[in-house]
This record gives structure tokens, sequence and C-alpha cells, in this order.
């Protein structure tokens, strides 16, 4: 339910500046490692900042992913997720701004469907990184930080690296829409990853 007197927590809006500056902190770091030549880069960049922000900031979702599966299972109030959702999105897009700004070519940061799949192979693979990444959230929920942050980084890590070839394997919808923002792209962009092989190829289907 709705709890309008959160809005006059001082805890509440700890949260939602938690939220914003992590996922801040976690799409800068990928969005400057993608543009490294080979997908490793970009995969470790996601499992240790991940890791290292569940240990620093109190284990925050920085990811409407999982945010959004805490609201579904009932784990989180509608207003403190609604928040922490803006949050997330704001902090990806200047996240995203300041990338566009440093990178010498942005397109890099667009997310699009590798020639590798289809739409939907990219659609189904992003499903299962981000499903294995939801569960290790959930298990680790209510550990200490330093393996929560070993589960988290490795859950990243390795969706990544496996559904890197075909989907991008960003399993975070932030980190998606940022770049999507500030480079006005939106090819299949419904996929929700990126590809961490730098300038993305376009399938046959792309325009």
């Amino acid at each position: 339910p709705l709890c309008p007197q959160e809005l006059r927590s001082g805890g509440f809006w700890q949260g939602v500046l938690v939220e914003a500056a992590a996922t801040l902190i976690f799409v800068g770091v990928v969005l400057g490692a993608s543009a490294a030549p080979g997908p490793l880069a970009p995969a470790l960049a996601g499992g240790l900042v991940a890791g290292g922000l569940a240990c620093t900031l109190g284990v925050p979702q920085a990811n409407p992913a999982l945010t959004l599966a805490l609201l579904c299972t009932r784990k989180m109030g509608a207003l403190r997720g609604a928040a922490a959702l803006l949050a997330q999105c704001a902090g990806a897009t200047v996240a995203a701004a300041a990338a566009r700004a440093v990178l010498p070519d942005d397109t890099g940061l667009v997310t699009r469907v590798s020639a590798v799949g289809t739409p939907g192979q990219a659609l189904a693979w992003e499903t299962f990184a981000t499903f294995q990444l939801a569960l290790a959230a959930f298990a680790t929920a209510n550990c200490a930080a330093p393996p929560a942050g070993l589960a988290l980084g490795s859950a990243v890590a390795a969706g990544a690296l496996a559904a890197g070839p075909i989907s991008g394997g960003s399993m975070n919808p932030a980190r998606s829409l940022g770049p999507a923002i500030v480079t006005s792209i939106w090819d299949n962009h419904w996929v929700s990853r990126w590809h961490p092989w730098g300038p993305p190829e376009t399938s046959a289907g792309d325009g």
C-alpha cells in the first residue's frame, strides 16, 4: 500500500539517493569498459563494480529489473519502488551523458541486437541472464555485505559473459535506457540489453 508519510522520512530519501548514486556509478563503469575491445572488460567491470557497491552502499538494487522483482513479490512498497525506479533511470541517464561527452564514439553505448541472433533469441537470453541475477539477489537478501557482494558480482559477470554473444547480457534496463535517451537511438530497445564488444552490429531487420 502507498504510505505518503514515507516522504517525510530521512531514510526514504537516503535510499533514493543511494539508488541514484549506485546506478550512476555502475552504468558509468560499464559504459567506460565497453569502449575497450573484447567482451571480457565490460563483464569484469560490471561484476567488480556490482560487488563493490554491495559492500559499500548496503546492497542497492541499482537495477530496475531487481526493483520490479521486489515490487512483484511485495518485498518493497509501491512508493519506495517507484522512487527507486526514477532514481535509477536518472542516475543511468547522467552516467550515459557523461560517457557520451568523453568517449570518442558514442554508438558503442547504445543497445542493439547483435547480428549473431534474432531479437527473439536476444530476449530469451536476456531473460535467462536476468533471472539468474535476480535469483542471486533474492538468495543473498539477508546476507552480510561481503558474501552478498561476491554473489551479485559473480552473477553480473557470469550473465554478461554467457548472454553476451546473443543479447549482450545487460540484465539492467537502466543501462540500456540511459544511452538511448542521450543518443535518441531506440533500435530494438525493448530487448533491454547492451553489446559489450564496442560499437554494436545491426541485424538485417535494423533500420
